[in-house]
């Protein structure tokens, strides 16, 4: 069984899927999201979880940085509500505080293009929220 992990944002979905091992985190896509319909779930994104063998969703909590929760994070745990609906599968949220920067980080240390990160650096994103977790249950 799988854990897939999500990066939410108005725009696109940043995806990530585990090993069967819950090991390490590999990227998988972004997905397309249509900013007028929040309260719908992506067609592509059901497909990934339908095809993957997935037992359990994480997705990433933007707190601000004293730990509170603003706008952004209320409309993660809404979709993570949503998603929890929809799948009957076991949704855990997960602090994301400074992955996308970190994320971002990594890319230009790796020399990506700025035309090129803005293509991935949702689903690195992704891939650094749903490995924090994976490291937190190996520990």
């Amino acid at each position: 069984m799988k854990t897939l992990g999500l990066d939410v944002g108005t725009k696109t979905i940043g995806v990530a899927l585990s090993d069967a091992m819950g090991w390490t985190a590999q990227g998988l896509e972004t997905v397309k999201r249509d900013p007028e319909a929040q309260d719908v779930i992506p067609d592509r994104l059901m497909e990934i979880i339908k095809g993957n063998d997935v037992s359990k969703i994480v997705v990433g909590l933007p707190k601000n940085m004293n730990g509170s929760i603003g706008p952004s994070g209320e409309a993660c745990m809404a979709f993570a509500d949503l998603i929890g609906e929809h799948t009957d599968l076991p949704i855990q949220m997960w602090d994301e505080r400074l992955t996308t920067v970190a994320a971002e980080r990594m890319l230009i240390s790796a020399d990506v293009s700025r035309k090129k990160r803005k293509k991935v650096i949702d689903k690195m994103a992704a891939v650094m929220i749903l490995q924090g977790y994976l490291d937190s249950k190996q520990n």
